[in-house]
């Protein structure tokens, strides 16, 4: 028989342990393989605004499992159908997007868990997660291993924080800046005193609550100020950035050596 596999990322949260991710939005198998290899935590699949669906996050599962590396999946919305469908692939952990209320972290909550717990519909029996009930009494083990992380980037976010965060079954939040700043009048200016300030506030009104909080930024120096602030996981940028990056700075440099612009 198969065995669960263990959420080793919820429990690092659980234990305020600092853990680093990296973000995948290029919707790409190999790309995602490419990236577990390089001894990341956990890997983020965008599929809010990276070119993801069913058939692309299942393959980056696969190529992923071979790794150590816990995958979180980012849907574009979170509703209890689409949830459905992503735990029945294999996910364990969900980074659902602008939640605002405890009302809206409460049904996320109830969408990732199997009744009496909640409505999550039980068709383990044909899905991924459950390998195909090669996993003994994965109905009655799997609701232990679900991680529901809230992404917090609006300002009606902030103001329900406590809220949000004081609830059961919510097992991390997560600052997005670039929409927080977008949100606080600072559209494209995620770095503006006000956001940073809103941003540690945060961290601070959160860590009192007893959870965890996370965001992203590939600025080494913002990482470290975050985390002597209390935030314990943070992803260090995106494949794509990285690409871009690398590609560009090879292009220029090589011109350069060409004598040309």
């Amino acid at each position: 028989m198969a065995e669960l596999v263990i959420n080793t990322f919820k429990r690092g949260l659980a234990e305020n342990r600092k853990q680093i991710g990296f973000w995948l939005g290029l919707g790409d198998a190999l790309a995602a393989e490419i990236v577990a290899g390089a001894g990341f935590d956990w890997l983020l699949i965008d599929e809010e605004h990276g070119p993801n669906d069913l058939r692309t996050i299942l393959a980056q599962l696969q190529a992923i499992a071979a790794y150590p590396a816990q995958v979180m999946v980012r849907p574009p919305i979170g509703t209890t159908e689409h949830i459905k469908q992503l735990l029945d692939i294999g996910v364990q952990s969900l980074l659902v997007p602008m939640v605002e209320t405890a009302a809206q972290a409460a049904a996320l909550v109830a969408a990732m868990r199997y009744p009496p717990h909640g409505v999550r519909g039980v068709g383990a029996a044909v899905a991924r997660s459950s390998r195909w009930s090669r996993i003994e009494s994965y109905v009655q083990q799997a609701n232990n291993e679900m991680c529901l992380v809230v992404q917090i980037e609006t300002a009606k976010g902030l103001q329900n924080l406590e809220a949000i965060a004081e609830l059961e079954g919510v097992d991390g939040l997560f600052i997005g800046p670039a929409d927080l700043s977008a949100s606080m009048g600072h559209l494209g200016n995620p770095g503006h005193p006000s956001v940073r300030a809103a941003i540690e506030d945060a961290i601070r009104r959160i860590r009192a609550v007893g959870k965890p909080v996370g965001t992203i930024t590939g600025d080494q120096e913002l990482a470290r100020h975050y985390f002597e602030h209390g935030m314990s996981f943070i992803a260090a940028g995106s494949d794509v950035n990285a690409l871009a990056s690398a590609a560009s700075k090879a292009c220029k440099s090589f011109k350069e050596i060409a004598g040309r612009p």
